[in-house]
This record gives C-alpha cells, structure tokens and sequence, in this order.
C-alpha cells in the first residue's frame, strides 16, 4: 500500500499526541510544529522533529498558513495532518498545501466547503436523503423570517449559516422574540465567522444528540461506525460522550448509520467524518456534518477495535479503504469524559502549572492526553487537559468502571472539571441515560454543581 514517509502535525495538544502515536506504528516518521507557549508539550517532545511556527496567538502560529508550509518545506514532510480545530476544516488551507504537492489528511477542499456552509450542507443532506430539520431553504431576511417561522412553527432555532460550535445562536418562542434573536445571533455570527448570514430551523424541546461515524476513501467507498450519544452538554460544548446510545435500538442504529454510509458513497468522500443529528421521538434530524476527526473519535474506536486516525492516513496516502461494513462488529459500551482546565462550578478557565499528574489505568481505561506533572498549561488555547475514556461489556460495567476511573483521575496544582464528571456519574438520570441536551445545563442552573462541591 502506498504510504507516507514522513507528516507534520498542524495541531497541538491530545489530537497531537494521538496523531503522532498513530503515525509511528504506521513506521511514519513526524514533525511537531509548536508556538513558543507550547515548546514543552508532550508531542515536541516525542516527535522526530520540531519547528517552532510563532508566538502564542494561534493567529501568529497555529493558522500562520506561511509558517506551516516553510516548516513542510525544511523538513521534508509530505503531507499534513490538521487533527480538529485550527486549520482541520480550513478548505482553502487544504487547497495551497496541493499546490505544493503536499498531502492533507482529510476531506477535499470541495467537501469542507460544502459541509462548512450550513445551509448548503442541508440541501446536500437532502438530496442524499438524510433526514433534516424543518426549516428555511436558505438565508433569512427579517422581513422573511416570521413568515418562515410561521410555517414551521414556533419555537424556533436561529443559526449562523458559518458557524457552530454554539456561536451564532438563539431561540426565539414567538413573533415578539424573533426580531431581537434574529439581530442577536446576526452580530455574533459576524463577530465569530465574518458573516452575518442566519437561517432557521424548527426548534425541538428535549432531543438527544445523536452522532454518526463515517469513513470514505473518495472512490465511492464508505461505511459507518456506529453512533455516539453527545446530548451532555454545556453551551453547546459536548461534556460526556457514549457509545452505543442508551436511546436507540440496534434496528434504528443500523437504518441510520445505513443512510449516512449510503449518502457518502453518493458523495465519494473521502476520509473521516461525523453527521450529526438531533434525535427526538422516534426521529432523526440533520444537523451538520464535521469533515474531521472528531474529539470523541475514542469511544468509536473502543466499541470497534478500529484506529480511525491510522485509517484517515492510509486514505490520504492513497490506500482503498481497508474495513468492509461486515468487518465492524460493535463490542460492549464505551463512555468518554472530557477533562478541562475550569472551576467545575463557575467554568473559568484555570491555566496554570500541573504540580502533580496521576492517571488511571486498569483493565478497559484509556487516558488520552497530552499532560504531565511539571507541565504549564498556557492560557491561550482551549482548555482541554485529556480526555478519560472506559469501555465494558454492558453500560453498566462502564459506568462503575468511570466511577473508578474518575476518582483514581489526580490533576494538583489548577482547578478541573473533575469533580464535575464525579458527581454526574453518581446521579441517577445519568446512569439511567434519561438525559437530553438540555438535561446539564438544567442541572448546573438548578445549583447541582454547587450542592456537590459544598
């Protein structure tokens, strides 16, 4: 099979790390790049070579597309890996590094760009015949709005047509609220994407957050993995991911999963991927689809016993893709907690020098995560300090191995939402899986954070 000899890794962090574990027993040789907040992370580290790409604002180094093409350049890289956020869904970046003759581990340009664009996305997912949200065909006017609203019914979700990501969004219950929503989420989308374009969907009161996996290699191929549950959130931000979902049956998972891998062979996409879906009585609903790897990819790769990073390399080098839908057999449950540098209360940042740093370990744990004792974590990126993963043969098995997990889980010298996953995985809603999008965001209101800490 063709491969690759040697990739940089466009991102910094977990994803780094991982995507530089999985190059190495692909027998690739890495480049790290680093701004010079980060030269002492984990994956500069490990990494066959460095090259330091700027100061910390990711603007001067992180996206600084010169700086990353000058460090392909004196290092003989031959393709990128942009890992999630940054430059991962970036279809212009994904354009000049061809026009170098180097790689990018992922998606077309054309892909990003048609998924990056909501609303083009949702047309897209229609004609593939995706399931989708009641909503406008495009764009809205305030003088079109009410009339779109009307049709569809109130309440309503108004969405950035650039974004995500929670930015750019708001629920308007009826007429009086819709014009101040609709100016509301047109300032932030323009603050946060640069365009002001909204579009409204039908909103649904208590639905769950139901997630696809996907894996195409551009020549009509392409299967699916299962689903992940990410209804725990806050603000939008996925907290707690699991797989399978408490909600569904393995009927509605097989007819979903079915359609997405259906729909990207239509396509011929190529690489990872996640569609996303709200899940309400019975229904599925398009939300958007992520043309990268996403963070909770592990929980995929626990129930499948398949390496997603190693699959989206070899995709990108060329190889046909390597699993048959009759090779994924889904195995117990797995169950992902993302622990971030914040008060577990108030949810402020908390960067700072980690004194002390014990992971947990034991049968069916798995800590990705880029820390260490001694490390300082900057201030300028996002919070995330690792991520906890458990799998088990049954929901339950995992949830007592979690528990276990969490308080072996020691991060000393700054504040993490750690005894934020302590407290929900003793509460009973949670271990029933009787929770919605709404459910953490309800109970953090409620002072449920602030009755646990005292």
């Amino acid at each position: 099979m063709p491969m690759f000899d040697k990739i940089l890794i466009a991102n910094r962090g977990e994803i780094a790390l991982r995507i530089l574990r999985a190059a190495k027993e692909l027998g690739i040789a890495t480049v790290a790049v680093h701004s010079t907040a980060d030269s002492e992370a984990m994956h500069v580290k490990l990494a066959d070579e460095s090259v330091c790409i700027g100061p910390p604002p990711a603007r001067e180094s992180y996206l600084n597309v010169p700086a990353l093409l000058s460090a392909c350049e004196i290092t003989g890289a031959e393709a990128v890996h942009p890992g999630y956020g940054f430059l991962a869904e970036n279809a212009r970046f994904a354009e000049i590094l061809a026009e170098h003759q180097i790689g990018f581990i992922g998606p077309s340009p054309e892909h990003i760009r048609l998924m990056g664009d909501k609303i083009e996305a949702k047309r897209t997912a229609k004609r593939l015949n995706i399931p989708c949200v009641p909503g406008s065909d495009g764009p809205v006017t305030s003088q079109d709005a009410l009339k779109v609203a009307e049709a569809i019914g109130f309440p309503v979700l108004i969405k950035a047509a650039a974004g995500g990501g929670g930015r750019g969004m708001k629920v308007a219950r009826n007429a009086k609220d819709l014009l101040v929503a609709l100016a509301t989420a047109r300032s932030e989308a323009k603050a946060a994407f640069g365009d002001d374009a909204v579009y409204l969907e039908k909103f649904l009161d208590n639905p769950r957050h139901i997630e696809v996996q996907i894996l195409g290699d551009g020549a009509g191929r392409a299967i699916h993995l299962g689903e992940r549950d990410c209804s725990l959130q806050r603000r939008h931000q996925k907290l707690l991911e699991e797989s399978p979902s408490p909600a569904l049956n393995a009927s509605q998972r097989l007819e979903i999963g079915e359609i997405c891998a259906a729909a990207m062979r239509e396509l011929k996409y190529k690489s990872a991927g996640t569609i996303e879906f709200l899940y309400d009585e019975g229904r599925f609903y398009f939300i958007e689809m992520n043309t990268r790897i996403q963070v909770e990819h592990p929980v995929t790769e626990m129930i499948t016993g398949f390496d997603l990073l190693n699959e989206q390399i070899k995709i990108a080098a060329g190889s046909p893709l390597s699993i048959a839908q009759s090779d994924v057999v889904f195995s117990g449950h797995a169950i992902e907690c993302r622990i971030n540098a914040e008060d577990p209360v108030t949810f402020q940042p908390s960067p700072g020098k980690i004194e002390y740093y014990h992971p947990p370990g034991g049968l069916g744990v798995r800590v990705d995560s880029a820390a260490y004792a001694g490390y300082l974590i900057p201030p300028y990126y996002d919070s995330l300090v690792g991520k906890l993963i458990v799998h088990g043969r049954t929901r339950n098995e995992a949830l007592l191995r979690l528990r276990r997990a969490l308080d072996e889980f020691i991060v000393d010298g700054i504040d993490t939402t750690l005894p934020l996953f302590r407290t929900l995985i003793r509460n009973p809603d949670v271990q029933n899986g009787l929770y919605d999008i709404h459910w953490l965001e309800k109970f953090l209101a409620g002072g449920g954070m602030e009755v646990a800490v005292a």
